[in-house]
Protein backbone atom coordinates (compact mmCIF):
# COMPACT_ATOMS: atom_id res chain seq x y z
CA UNK A 1 0.00 0.00 0.00
CA UNK A 2 1.11 3.40 -0.88
CA UNK A 3 0.41 6.71 0.40
CA UNK A 4 -0.19 9.50 -1.91
CA UNK A 5 -0.14 13.11 -1.68
CA UNK A 6 -3.65 13.47 -2.02
CA UNK A 7 -3.84 10.66 0.87
CA UNK A 8 -1.58 12.48 2.92
CA UNK A 9 -2.92 15.73 2.74
CA UNK A 10 -6.69 14.79 2.99
CA UNK A 11 -6.62 11.60 5.58
CA UNK A 12 -6.88 11.91 9.39
CA UNK A 13 -3.72 11.75 10.91
CA UNK A 14 -4.88 8.03 11.98
CA UNK A 15 -5.70 6.89 9.08
CA UNK A 16 -2.46 8.76 7.53
CA UNK A 17 -0.81 6.33 10.56
CA UNK A 18 -2.21 3.33 9.81
CA UNK A 19 -1.54 3.46 6.40
CA UNK A 20 2.51 4.76 7.04
CA UNK A 21 2.30 1.00 9.04
CA UNK A 22 1.41 -0.92 6.43
CA UNK A 23 3.65 0.98 3.83
CA UNK A 24 6.76 0.44 6.28
CA UNK A 25 7.57 -2.99 7.21
CA UNK A 26 11.10 -3.09 5.48
CA UNK A 27 13.58 -4.70 6.91
CA UNK A 28 17.22 -3.85 5.39
CA UNK A 29 20.13 -6.14 4.61
CA UNK A 30 23.32 -5.26 5.87
CA UNK A 31 24.28 -4.12 1.70
CA UNK A 32 21.04 -2.08 1.34
CA UNK A 33 21.65 1.50 0.63
CA UNK A 34 18.92 3.18 2.50
CA UNK A 35 17.46 6.07 0.77
CA UNK A 36 17.76 9.44 2.06
CA UNK A 37 15.86 12.73 1.59
CA UNK A 38 17.73 15.65 2.99
CA UNK A 39 15.31 18.47 4.40
CA UNK A 40 16.43 22.37 4.66
CA UNK A 41 20.00 22.23 2.63
CA UNK A 42 21.52 25.49 2.82
CA UNK A 43 23.83 25.46 5.95
CA UNK A 44 23.84 22.17 8.25
CA UNK A 45 21.64 20.13 5.79
CA UNK A 46 24.45 20.29 3.17
CA UNK A 47 26.49 18.71 6.05
CA UNK A 48 23.94 16.25 6.00
CA UNK A 49 24.44 15.31 2.36
CA UNK A 50 27.85 15.36 2.30
CA UNK A 51 28.41 12.77 5.45
CA UNK A 52 25.26 10.50 4.29
CA UNK A 53 27.19 10.53 0.68
CA UNK A 54 30.34 9.78 2.30
CA UNK A 55 28.71 7.37 4.42
CA UNK A 56 28.99 3.22 3.52
CA UNK A 57 25.13 2.14 3.71
CA UNK A 58 23.06 5.47 2.71
CA UNK A 59 22.63 7.61 -0.18
CA UNK A 60 20.90 10.92 -0.75
CA UNK A 61 18.11 10.37 -3.42
CA UNK A 62 15.94 13.30 -2.79
CA UNK A 63 16.94 17.16 -1.87
CA UNK A 64 13.85 19.35 -0.07
CA UNK A 65 14.16 23.61 0.07
CA UNK A 66 11.78 26.17 -0.06
CA UNK A 67 14.74 28.58 -1.52
CA UNK A 68 14.86 27.27 -5.64
CA UNK A 69 18.20 28.47 -5.81
CA UNK A 70 19.36 26.48 -3.25
CA UNK A 71 17.48 23.52 -4.50
CA UNK A 72 18.93 23.79 -7.35
CA UNK A 73 22.54 24.63 -6.19
CA UNK A 74 22.56 21.44 -4.00
CA UNK A 75 21.20 19.65 -6.93
CA UNK A 76 23.85 20.20 -9.40
CA UNK A 77 26.53 19.74 -6.17
CA UNK A 78 25.29 16.24 -5.81
CA UNK A 79 24.79 15.32 -8.96
CA UNK A 80 28.89 16.50 -9.89
CA UNK A 81 29.62 13.98 -7.15
CA UNK A 82 27.69 11.25 -7.46
CA UNK A 83 26.57 11.00 -11.15
CA UNK A 84 22.99 11.22 -10.36
CA UNK A 85 20.40 13.22 -10.42
CA UNK A 86 18.43 13.69 -6.85
CA UNK A 87 14.48 14.24 -7.24
CA UNK A 88 13.76 17.42 -5.96
CA UNK A 89 10.91 18.52 -3.55
CA UNK A 90 9.96 22.38 -2.41
CA UNK A 91 7.02 20.97 -0.09
CA UNK A 92 7.92 18.29 2.56
CA UNK A 93 4.94 16.36 1.92
CA UNK A 94 5.42 15.83 -1.69
CA UNK A 95 8.88 14.04 -0.89
CA UNK A 96 6.69 12.11 2.28
CA UNK A 97 4.52 10.88 -0.42
CA UNK A 98 7.34 9.21 -2.65
CA UNK A 99 7.85 5.38 -1.49
CA UNK A 100 10.97 5.19 -2.92
CA UNK A 101 12.20 7.35 0.10
CA UNK A 102 13.36 5.26 3.52
CA UNK A 103 14.43 8.05 5.38
CA UNK A 104 14.78 12.07 5.83
CA UNK A 105 17.13 13.74 7.58
CA UNK A 106 15.95 17.46 8.88
CA UNK A 107 18.01 20.52 8.96
CA UNK A 108 15.50 23.13 8.75
CA UNK A 109 14.82 26.01 11.24
CA UNK A 110 13.68 24.86 14.30
CA UNK A 111 10.57 25.68 14.41
CA UNK A 112 9.54 23.04 11.51
CA UNK A 113 11.52 19.90 13.57
CA UNK A 114 8.62 18.49 15.66
CA UNK A 115 5.74 18.93 12.67
CA UNK A 116 7.91 17.18 9.96
CA UNK A 117 9.53 14.58 12.13
CA UNK A 118 5.65 13.70 13.18
CA UNK A 119 4.53 13.73 9.11
CA UNK A 120 7.41 11.70 8.40
CA UNK A 121 6.72 9.26 10.97
CA UNK A 122 2.83 9.31 10.16
CA UNK A 123 4.25 8.57 6.25
CA UNK A 124 6.17 5.48 7.71
CA UNK A 125 9.62 7.06 7.30
CA UNK A 126 12.82 7.06 9.45
CA UNK A 127 14.26 10.52 10.72
CA UNK A 128 17.42 11.94 11.32
CA UNK A 129 16.45 15.33 13.08
CA UNK A 130 18.35 17.92 13.77
CA UNK A 131 18.49 19.92 17.38
CA UNK A 132 16.78 21.16 18.83
CA UNK A 133 14.06 18.33 18.42
CA UNK A 134 11.39 20.94 19.22
CA UNK A 135 10.34 24.17 19.37
CA UNK A 136 9.02 24.22 22.60
CA UNK A 137 7.96 21.69 25.22
CA UNK A 138 4.90 20.37 24.18
CA UNK A 139 5.22 19.26 20.61
CA UNK A 140 8.75 17.28 21.47
CA UNK A 141 6.63 15.06 23.77
CA UNK A 142 3.78 14.83 20.58
CA UNK A 143 7.52 14.04 18.28
CA UNK A 144 8.11 10.94 21.32
CA UNK A 145 4.58 9.70 20.97
CA UNK A 146 5.00 9.53 17.50
CA UNK A 147 7.84 7.86 17.07
CA UNK A 148 6.83 5.00 19.84
CA UNK A 149 3.50 4.53 18.40
CA UNK A 150 4.43 4.74 14.83
CA UNK A 151 7.37 2.51 15.89
CA UNK A 152 10.21 4.69 13.66
CA UNK A 153 13.55 5.43 14.26
CA UNK A 154 14.27 9.04 15.56
CA UNK A 155 17.33 9.79 16.00
CA UNK A 156 18.75 13.18 17.37
CA UNK A 157 21.16 15.62 15.88
CA UNK A 158 23.58 15.53 19.44
CA UNK A 159 26.21 13.98 17.63
CA UNK A 160 28.28 13.84 21.03
CA UNK A 161 26.39 10.78 21.78
CA UNK A 162 28.39 9.30 19.30
CA UNK A 163 32.06 10.59 20.76
CA UNK A 164 33.61 7.31 21.54
CA UNK A 165 35.88 9.12 24.77
CA UNK A 166 32.34 10.72 26.15
CA UNK A 167 30.34 7.38 25.68
CA UNK A 168 33.21 6.00 27.77
CA UNK A 169 33.36 8.22 30.03
CA UNK A 170 29.45 8.84 30.46
CA UNK A 171 28.84 5.13 31.49
CA UNK A 172 31.43 5.58 34.12
CA UNK A 173 29.85 8.66 35.76
CA UNK A 174 26.54 6.48 35.20
CA UNK A 175 28.54 3.28 37.27
CA UNK A 176 29.40 5.84 39.69
CA UNK A 177 33.19 6.56 39.63
CA UNK A 178 33.23 9.75 40.98
CA UNK A 179 30.52 9.17 43.53
CA UNK A 180 26.22 10.30 43.31
CA UNK A 181 26.50 13.48 40.94
CA UNK A 182 25.14 16.42 42.38
CA UNK A 183 25.99 19.11 40.25
CA UNK A 184 27.06 19.67 36.63
CA UNK A 185 28.04 23.05 34.46
CA UNK A 186 27.64 23.41 31.03
CA UNK A 187 28.67 26.42 28.80
CA UNK A 188 28.74 27.67 25.16
CA UNK A 189 31.11 30.62 24.31
CA UNK A 190 30.34 31.21 20.74
CA UNK A 191 31.60 34.73 19.20
CA UNK A 192 31.95 33.69 15.53
CA UNK A 193 28.95 34.02 13.22
CA UNK A 194 27.44 35.54 16.33
CA UNK A 195 27.02 39.49 15.68
CA UNK A 196 24.35 42.20 15.53
CA UNK A 197 21.86 41.94 13.06
CA UNK A 198 20.64 44.94 12.59
CA UNK A 199 17.45 46.11 11.94
CA UNK A 200 14.41 45.38 9.19
CA UNK A 201 11.78 46.46 7.21
CA UNK A 202 9.32 44.92 5.76
CA UNK A 203 9.12 43.82 2.10
CA UNK A 204 7.68 41.27 -0.57
CA UNK A 205 9.88 38.31 -0.53
CA UNK A 206 12.49 37.14 -3.78
CA UNK A 207 10.61 35.18 -5.75
CA UNK A 208 12.98 32.33 -5.86
CA UNK A 209 11.63 31.69 -1.81
CA UNK A 210 7.97 30.29 -0.84
CA UNK A 211 7.60 32.57 2.12
CA UNK A 212 4.58 30.90 3.48
CA UNK A 213 6.09 27.63 3.40
CA UNK A 214 8.97 28.83 5.11
CA UNK A 215 7.02 30.20 8.39
CA UNK A 216 5.46 26.57 8.23
CA UNK A 217 3.50 26.05 11.17
CA UNK A 218 4.72 29.47 13.10
CA UNK A 219 2.03 32.19 12.42
CA UNK A 220 1.92 34.44 9.23
CA UNK A 221 4.68 37.80 9.54
CA UNK A 222 5.82 39.82 7.09
CA UNK A 223 9.33 39.30 5.23
CA UNK A 224 11.89 41.35 6.89
CA UNK A 225 15.06 42.22 5.04
CA UNK A 226 17.89 44.20 6.80
CA UNK A 227 17.67 47.79 5.66
CA UNK A 228 19.89 48.93 2.77
CA UNK A 229 20.39 45.92 2.04
CA UNK A 230 19.91 43.68 -1.07
CA UNK A 231 16.63 41.80 -0.52
CA UNK A 232 18.00 39.08 -1.79
CA UNK A 233 20.60 38.79 0.82
CA UNK A 234 19.92 40.32 2.99
CA UNK A 235 16.77 38.36 4.56
CA UNK A 236 17.04 36.64 7.90
CA UNK A 237 15.99 32.91 6.69
CA UNK A 238 19.28 31.61 6.36
CA UNK A 239 20.76 32.33 10.19
CA UNK A 240 19.30 35.01 11.92
CA UNK A 241 16.02 33.10 12.53
CA UNK A 242 17.92 31.68 14.93
CA UNK A 243 17.68 34.94 17.58
CA UNK A 244 13.73 35.39 16.97
CA UNK A 245 11.38 33.49 19.55
CA UNK A 246 8.66 32.62 16.59
CA UNK A 247 11.39 30.42 14.55
CA UNK A 248 14.72 29.91 16.77
CA UNK A 249 15.82 29.43 20.55
CA UNK A 250 18.33 31.55 20.45
CA UNK A 251 21.77 30.77 21.71
CA UNK A 252 20.79 28.18 24.19
CA UNK A 253 18.41 26.64 22.09
CA UNK A 254 21.30 26.64 18.73
CA UNK A 255 24.72 25.25 19.87
CA UNK A 256 23.57 25.19 23.22
CA UNK A 257 21.31 22.07 23.25
CA UNK A 258 24.86 20.00 22.27
CA UNK A 259 26.17 20.97 26.47
CA UNK A 260 22.49 20.81 27.84
CA UNK A 261 22.51 17.12 26.14
CA UNK A 262 25.57 16.18 27.58
CA UNK A 263 25.02 17.27 31.03
CA UNK A 264 21.22 15.58 31.16
CA UNK A 265 23.10 12.53 30.06
CA UNK A 266 25.99 12.68 32.50
CA UNK A 267 22.91 13.53 35.18
CA UNK A 268 21.16 10.15 34.09
CA UNK A 269 17.53 11.82 34.04
CA UNK A 270 15.27 10.55 32.04
CA UNK A 271 13.08 13.63 33.82
CA UNK A 272 12.80 16.92 33.22
CA UNK A 273 14.03 19.31 36.13
CA UNK A 274 11.26 20.75 39.17
CA UNK A 275 12.97 24.25 39.44
CA UNK A 276 14.47 26.71 36.84
CA UNK A 277 15.74 30.58 36.92
CA UNK A 278 17.45 32.25 34.43
CA UNK A 279 18.47 35.70 33.76
CA UNK A 280 20.78 37.68 30.85
CA UNK A 281 20.16 40.26 28.46
CA UNK A 282 20.62 41.34 24.46
CA UNK A 283 23.60 43.25 25.39
CA UNK A 284 26.07 45.65 23.21
CA UNK A 285 24.25 44.76 20.23
CA UNK A 286 21.34 47.42 18.79
CA UNK A 287 19.44 45.35 16.39
CA UNK A 288 15.84 43.51 16.18
CA UNK A 289 17.27 40.54 18.02
CA UNK A 290 15.04 38.97 20.42
CA UNK A 291 17.13 36.40 22.32
CA UNK A 292 19.63 36.88 25.03
CA UNK A 293 23.27 36.82 23.79
CA UNK A 294 24.40 36.55 27.57
CA UNK A 295 22.13 34.16 29.79
CA UNK A 296 23.03 32.24 33.05
CA UNK A 297 20.19 29.47 33.95
CA UNK A 298 20.31 27.07 36.75
CA UNK A 299 18.09 23.78 36.93
CA UNK A 300 17.24 21.96 40.17
CA UNK A 301 16.08 18.05 39.49
CA UNK A 302 13.61 15.93 42.49
CA UNK A 303 16.95 14.30 44.26
CA UNK A 304 18.26 17.76 44.62
CA UNK A 305 21.36 17.51 41.99
CA UNK A 306 21.31 20.83 39.92
CA UNK A 307 22.84 21.70 36.20
CA UNK A 308 23.74 25.34 35.94
CA UNK A 309 24.47 26.34 32.49
CA UNK A 310 25.92 29.58 30.47
CA UNK A 311 25.47 31.44 27.43
CA UNK A 312 27.60 33.80 25.89
CA UNK A 313 28.13 35.54 22.12
CA UNK A 314 30.09 38.76 23.53
CA UNK A 315 34.25 38.62 24.09
CA UNK A 316 36.18 35.87 23.96
CA UNK A 317 36.55 32.01 25.66
CA UNK A 318 40.08 32.30 26.23
CA UNK A 319 39.49 32.08 30.19
CA UNK A 320 37.69 28.55 29.81
CA UNK A 321 41.13 26.91 28.59
CA UNK A 322 41.05 27.98 25.21
CA UNK A 323 37.29 25.91 24.89
CA UNK A 324 34.30 27.51 23.30
CA UNK A 325 31.82 24.87 24.82
CA UNK A 326 32.32 22.31 27.76
CA UNK A 327 30.67 20.48 30.63
CA UNK A 328 31.74 19.46 34.09
CA UNK A 329 30.26 17.18 36.60
CA UNK A 330 31.07 16.88 40.58
CA UNK A 331 30.70 14.25 42.25
CA UNK A 332 31.23 12.50 46.12
CA UNK A 333 34.60 11.44 45.77
CA UNK A 334 35.90 13.69 42.46
CA UNK A 335 35.31 15.41 39.17
CA UNK A 336 34.92 15.27 35.51
CA UNK A 337 36.16 17.94 32.91
CA UNK A 338 35.31 16.72 28.92
CA UNK A 339 38.09 16.64 26.80
CA UNK A 340 40.64 16.49 30.28
CA UNK A 341 39.30 13.42 32.31
CA UNK A 342 38.43 12.66 35.38
CA UNK A 343 40.42 14.34 38.71
CA UNK A 344 40.08 13.84 42.58
CA UNK A 345 39.03 16.67 44.98
CA UNK A 346 43.39 17.21 45.18
CA UNK A 347 43.04 17.74 41.55
CA UNK A 348 45.00 14.66 41.07
CA UNK A 349 44.37 12.59 37.59
CA UNK A 350 42.11 9.58 38.02
CA UNK A 351 43.57 6.90 35.34
CA UNK A 352 40.53 5.50 33.26
CA UNK A 353 41.59 1.78 32.02
CA UNK A 354 38.56 1.19 30.23
CA UNK A 355 38.88 0.97 26.70
CA UNK A 356 37.51 3.45 24.67
CA UNK A 357 34.06 2.29 22.27
CA UNK A 358 34.69 2.08 18.68
CA UNK A 359 34.44 5.37 16.73
CA UNK A 360 31.43 5.74 14.95
CA UNK A 361 29.57 8.09 12.37
CA UNK A 362 25.87 9.74 13.20
CA UNK A 363 24.78 8.48 10.11
CA UNK A 364 26.26 5.81 10.13
CA UNK A 365 24.30 4.62 13.83
CA UNK A 366 21.65 6.01 12.13
CA UNK A 367 21.62 3.51 9.54
CA UNK A 368 22.42 0.95 11.93
CA UNK A 369 20.05 1.55 13.80
CA UNK A 370 17.66 1.43 11.03
CA UNK A 371 18.52 -1.85 10.14
CA UNK A 372 18.38 -3.52 13.71
CA UNK A 373 15.08 -1.89 14.76
CA UNK A 374 16.56 -2.40 18.06
CA UNK A 375 16.31 0.88 20.18
CA UNK A 376 19.41 0.14 22.31
CA UNK A 377 21.22 0.83 18.97
CA UNK A 378 19.64 4.55 18.90
CA UNK A 379 22.41 6.36 19.96
CA UNK A 380 20.26 10.01 20.59
CA UNK A 381 16.45 8.31 20.83
CA UNK A 382 13.45 10.78 20.93
CA UNK A 383 12.90 10.71 24.24
CA UNK A 384 16.71 12.01 25.29
CA UNK A 385 16.02 14.40 22.63
CA UNK A 386 13.16 15.55 23.99
CA UNK A 387 15.01 16.28 27.56
CA UNK A 388 17.41 18.07 26.47
CA UNK A 389 15.39 19.96 24.42
CA UNK A 390 12.97 20.92 26.84
CA UNK A 391 15.50 22.07 29.63
CA UNK A 392 16.65 24.84 26.82
CA UNK A 393 13.00 25.77 26.06
CA UNK A 394 12.71 26.11 30.34
CA UNK A 395 15.52 27.82 30.55
CA UNK A 396 14.25 30.25 27.87
CA UNK A 397 10.40 30.07 29.42
CA UNK A 398 12.05 31.40 33.09
CA UNK A 399 14.06 34.20 31.25
CA UNK A 400 11.00 35.55 29.34
CA UNK A 401 8.86 35.65 32.37
CA UNK A 402 11.60 37.20 34.80
CA UNK A 403 11.53 34.89 37.57
CA UNK A 404 11.73 31.54 38.86
CA UNK A 405 9.51 28.50 37.84
CA UNK A 406 8.29 25.48 39.48
CA UNK A 407 8.12 22.81 37.12
CA UNK A 408 6.08 19.32 37.39
CA UNK A 409 8.12 16.46 35.43
CA UNK A 410 5.24 14.25 35.14
CA UNK A 411 2.43 16.65 33.59
CA UNK A 412 5.05 18.66 31.73
CA UNK A 413 3.40 22.03 33.34
CA UNK A 414 5.00 24.58 35.19
CA UNK A 415 3.06 25.63 38.22
CA UNK A 416 2.69 29.26 36.62
CA UNK A 417 -0.33 29.88 34.66
CA UNK A 418 1.79 32.53 32.48
CA UNK A 419 4.34 30.45 32.39
CA UNK A 420 1.85 28.01 30.52
CA UNK A 421 1.39 29.89 27.67
CA UNK A 422 5.04 29.65 26.62
CA UNK A 423 4.84 25.99 26.61
CA UNK A 424 3.54 25.92 23.46
CA UNK A 425 2.67 28.14 20.86
CA UNK A 426 -0.25 28.89 18.49
CA UNK A 427 -0.12 27.21 14.99
CA UNK A 428 -1.21 28.26 11.32
CA UNK A 429 -4.22 26.44 10.11
CA UNK A 430 -2.91 23.00 8.19
CA UNK A 431 0.13 23.00 9.87
CA UNK A 432 -0.71 22.31 13.65
CA UNK A 433 1.44 19.64 15.32
CA UNK A 434 -1.32 16.66 16.68
CA UNK A 435 -1.95 15.83 19.83
CA UNK A 436 -0.53 12.12 20.24
CA UNK A 437 0.26 11.92 24.21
Amino acid sequence: MTVSRRDFLGASAAAVMAAGAMTRKTVFGANDRIRVCVVGINGQGNAHIRHITETSGGEVVALCDVDQRVLERRASELEEVTGKKAALYRDIRDALADDSIDAISIASPNHWHSLMTIWACQAGKDVFVEKPLSHNIWEGRQLVAAAEQMGRVVQHGTQSRCDSMLRRDIQLIHDGFIGKISHSRGYVYKNGNRHPIGHGEPTDPPGFLDWTLWQGPAKEAPFMVKRDVDPRTGHHVHYDWHWFWKYGNGEIGNQGVHEMDIASWGHNRNTLPVYVQSTGGRYAWDDDGETPNTQATAFRFDDGSMITFEVRNLGSFHEADGRACGNSFFGETGYYVRRRGFFDYDNNPIVVEDPKPAPIDRFTAFFNAMRTRNPEDNMAPPLDGHISSAMCHMGNIAYRMGRSLEFDPETERFLDADANELVSREYRDGFEVPQLA
